[in-house]
């Protein structure tokens, strides 16, 4: 078990699942959290990392830091997707490992699944078949990290958690329209059109100067405003959303995963998750650290016939249960209270047309989600006015 004084670093905690995470650490009591801002500690400065632990020696880390964002920016800026979360990865993990941290939490993301996955997705299912194109980078660098802790752990006996989370959304979501993920896009679109439907130009021009869109702000003149809105399916009597309404999703409230993070943290183990008989068993025979000393890491030392094949050892963290997008978009539409029209542009993708997650492996292990789809829409929206 984790003391309440245990130095815990979070890399991440301003975003989506970082903050939330630090925030349900903080209620549990815990009193030595750490974090640092993009302009305090840059994730892919392997130099400025390594300062970083070397003066902190955290105890415990979190991995939720990750360069993000929905199907528009998946497509568009692919090198920036695959290059900077690898340089994240590399940098934490490794200095995780040289650092002696007690244990990891690593945040992939259910993207790591072939597109044509059988559904729900089992986390057996990783590496079966091809990746959905649009996300390929960025899945790619997630089941880099995740085997990166995998393969630590069967070598070096380090106790790194790898869980993949479906669908994210909550407080502190991104709400940019150029990168934002698909539920905060839908809402603010919506909730944006409204306020043209509405003539309620204040309210539209104070969202802009909270949330640029192209440069554009709240100062801007009116046709300026439509313009660049018009760009992304926003007008005065109706909202273009992406795709066809029709591909399936599912969503998991934000701090409904940062319970499942903390909970895992404190409560499972690697050898929990593989079996400990198993892994107790790997170790009597024999460690191979290939002379490298890591404070007394050890572990497997690779493969042993016997045992067979251990691989697929992360967790999918979600609900089981998914929606539409378009049904998404009408409980968007109500809660927001908007009377305008919504279309779907059958031109663009639709990306994967089903992501669901096989969740037995978490509930095994304890733990079950909370929030409801149509309680978590109401609270996201609620925020965001607030925000």
């Amino acid at each position: 078990m984790i003391s309440k004084d245990s130095k815990i670093y979070v890399a991440g905690h301003r975003g989506l699942v970082g903050s939330a995470i630090y925030k349900n650490l903080k209620s549990k009591g815990y009193t030595n959290l750490i974090g640092r801002s993009h302009k305090e500690l840059d994730l892919c400065d392997g130099l400025a990392v390594k300062r970083f632990f070397d003066e902190e020696q955290p105890e415990y880390v979190v991995l939720a830091a990750a360069h993000v964002g929905g199907i528009m920016a998946n497509s568009i800026y692919r090198a920036d997707f695959i290059y900077i979360n690898l340089q994240i990865q590399q940098n934490i993990i490794g200095e995780s490992f040289r650092h002696g941290v007690k244990k990891l939490l690593f945040l992939g993301s259910t993207c790591i699944y072939p597109k044509g996955a059988p559904q729900p997705m089992t986390e057996n299912s990783l590496l079966t078949s091809e990746l959905e194109y649009t996300n390929e980078p960025y899945a790619i660098a997630k089941i880099a990290g995740m085997k990166m802790c995998e393969s630590f752990n069967l070598q070096y006996g380090t106790n790194y958690i790898a869980v993949m989370p479906t669908n994210l959304y909550g407080p502190n979501d991104n709400f940019h329209l150029e990168n934002s993920h698909v539920m905060p896009a839908m809402m603010r679109k919506i909730y944006l059109s409204k306020q043209m439907m509405d003539g309620n130009w204040a309210a539209l021009r104070h969202d802009l100067s909270q949330r640029p869109v192209e440069g554009v702000d709240g100062g801007a003149d009116e046709s300026a405003i439509k313009a660049v809105l018009g760009k992304y399916g926003i007008f005065d009597d109706h909202v273009c959303l992406w795709g066809t309404g029709t591909p399936k999703r599912e969503f998991l409230w934000s701090e409904d995963m940062a319970d499942a993070s903390v909970y895992l943290l404190e409560n499972v183990d690697f050898a929990d998750i593989i079996g400990i008989k198993e892994y107790s068993r790997a170790q009597s025979e024999g460690y191979q650290t290939s002379g490298v000393d890591r404070n007394k890491q050890s572990g497997r030392g690779g493969a042993i016939p016997a045992l067979g094949e251990i691989r697929n050892c992360h967790i999918n963290i979600g609900t089981g249960v998914d929606i539409t997008l378009r049904e998404l978009a009408e409980k968007i539409v109500k809660v927001v209270g908007y009377e305008g029209r919504l279309e779907f542009d059958a031109t663009k993708p639709d990306g994967v047309m089903k992501k669901l997650t096989e969740v037995s492996k978490l509930h095994s292990l304890g733990w079950r989600h909370k929030v409801e789809i149509d309680d978590g829409v109401q609270k996201l929206y609620d925020w965001y006015r607030a925000n």
